[in-house]
């Protein structure tokens, strides 16, 4: 993939993109469901994160890559808490309660967040009838969700708690559309491989403070982890965070907000039925209603959309 957003990119490098954040983000939903079963949800996803911006942005900078000032830390630091922070940390303390796959169907929200977060902000082209469409039925397809949520908990960590899970991934989804959008009118630096490193990196950190805080150390017992929960943790760290991510950052700013965010439209396919064949996690006809109605709100919301609005490219790189 490029590194800058200075010329147009190939159709290779966006199919290559979208393919790694469509398969690999699918299957991080079970990772992450295998890797919380014995480390602390935070610390695990903190330190996840962290060790993987680490890499990235040390890599980069030994590359020649110039230093970022404070103000792009800043910005890294603001888009960090949304994206990693609350983002990815709001999905992890979900799935101590609802399914991974519940999880990926609840993130599935993401574009129809998007979609009219971009409208409101600017940043994309105004809904029109066949969107607001679209709005309803995502609606219909949450609340269909969280009906189905009931029995789902045995295949969690802490099962008797699927509104609090649900809560959080639903969070976790408003926020991390929040932050896309400042990122795309915002980045940190130009390079999305700095960027994707820094923002990693500090959100990352602001979670393993936030783990910390809460007291999951007094949890924490690395001779009593498992192969599995290691096994998965690598895994987050290399395909989940190092290299989805960074698609995911570059494609930010490559492509326009909601379509960058169909990802959503493969997750959840990849994560009900990865939990489903290697998870133990069972699967009800409500819940497959409810995630289809989710996925059809999501391609009403992007074909209703109007032409999006271009972000001037002076204002992408302030």
């Amino acid at each position: 993939m490029p590194v800058s957003t200075s010329s147009a990119p190939s159709k290779t490098a966006l199919l290559t993109a979208f393919a790694l954040v469509y398969i690999i983000w699918g299957s991080t939903y079970l990772g992450i469901r295998f890797a919380i079963e014995s480390l602390p949800p935070l610390l695990m996803a903190g330190t996840r994160y962290a060790l993987a911006g680490a890499l990235l942005y040390g890599a980069m900078r030994l590359r020649g890559a110039p230093a970022p000032s404070g103000a792009s830390w800043g910005r890294a630091l603001l888009i960090g808490i949304c994206l990693i922070s609350f983002g990815n940390g709001g999905v992890t303390l979900g799935e101590q309660y609802i399914s991974s796959g519940l999880a990926a169907l609840l993130v599935a929200t993401v574009p129809m967040l998007l979609a009219l977060l971009g409208w409101a902000s600017g940043v994309s082209g105004r809904p029109t009838p066949l969107a607001a469409l679209g709005l309803g039925l995502g609606l219909a397809g949450v609340y269909l969700l969280a009906r189905a949520s009931a029995g789902t908990g045995s295949a969690v960590a802490q099962p008797g708690h699927e509104i609090l899970g649900i809560a959080c991934v639903l969070v976790a989804a408003l926020v991390w559309a929040i932050g896309s959008l400042y990122g795309k009118r915002r980045p940190a630096v130009a390079s999305p491989f700095v960027a994707g490193g820094m923002q990693m990196l500090c959100g990352g950190l602001v979670m393993v403070v936030l783990g910390l805080a809460r007291g999951e150390t007094q949890h924490l017992d690395l001779a009593a982890v498992s192969a599995k929960s290691w096994w998965a943790f690598a895994y987050l760290v290399t395909f989940g965070s190092l290299v989805a991510f960074t698609a995911y950052v570059w494609l930010l700013q490559a492509v326009e907000p909601a379509l960058a965010g169909t990802y959503a439209f493969v997750n959840p396919v990849v994560a009900v039925s990865l939990g489903w064949a290697f998870g133990g996690e069972q699967l009800s006809w409500p819940m497959l209603g409810g995630g289809a109605l989710v996925v059809v709100a999501v391609g009403l919301l992007l074909l209703g959309s109007k032409a999006p609005v271009v972000v001037e490219k002076d204002k992408l790189m302030e």
